[in-house]
């Protein structure tokens, strides 16, 4: 069999199904790249013959990483090894460190603003819009968090909306413990019916009227401060 570049399916007991749905195994002396290092992979698959490895995620098809001969492997890992261990290279990488960071800090600041937009609480609230905004920052924006902050499908204003509520959702509601029927659709009309609440939370402090101790917005915002 001429092994040729395949794309595969994992299968049973380290087999793989093939683009027809047969059952195949690498050839003998191939050895399994995993994911995660993109120059490297790179220079495996401009090599010669290898197999890409791709699994379903939801919607989502991801790589799993390649099959590929153990010599082309050792080659490719050589050649990389002897360009990042180069000056120039660790000045780039450093470099390109340095952008990421300075990008990442000016997003957080442009999202937690957006945060806030959105919250648009009354002046006598805006103390707690503040930390709430804050709060919900930290916890989307960290790059590999997989939250709706990383996207770049739905403009930034709409990805802040969509966090306050999801926020909302975990701290103000029992969504955590809620025992939701395994039928489709009840999921995500569950998530509507508690957005719906939570917008009627944010009406209160949107107003600038005194809430009630027993608001679970306000104990939730209360946990923040004391956090402090």
């Amino acid at each position: 069999m001429e092994p040729g570049h395949k794309i595969v399916k994992p299968g049973l007991n380290g087999t793989f199904i093939g683009e027809n749905g047969e059952k195949v195994s690498p050839p003998a002396g191939w050895a399994f790249l995993p994911a995660g290092d993109a120059g490297f992979t790179r220079k495996v698959t401009v090599q010669g013959a290898f197999w890409r490895v791709q699994a379903q995620m939801g919607r989502r098809t991801i790589s799993k990483g390649i099959w590929a001969p153990v010599e082309t492997i050792a080659l490719a890992r050589k050649e990389v090894e002897a360009v990042r261990s180069t000056a120039a290279y660790q000045k780039k990488l450093a470099g390109d460190r340095q952008r990421r960071g300075k990008k990442q800090t000016e997003y957080e600041k442009e999202f937690c603003l957006e945060v806030r937009t959105f919250l648009a609480f009354a002046p006598r609230h805006q103390e707690l819009e503040k930390k709430m905004a804050e709060a919900i920052t930290v916890h989307v924006i960290p790059v590999g968090s997989g939250t709706v902050a990383r996207t770049v499908m739905i403009p930034v204003e709409e990805r802040a909306a969509k966090a306050v509520i999801a926020w909302m959702r975990h701290q103000t509601t029992a969504y955590e413990s809620m025992r939701i029927p395994r039928i489709k659709g009840k999921r995500r009309e569950t998530r509507r019916m508690l957005a719906g609440r939570s917008v009627e939370l944010l009406k209160a402090y949107r107003e600038g009227v005194e809430t009630s101790p027993c608001c679970p917005l306000r104990q939730a915002l209360e946990k923040l401060r004391h956090l402090d």
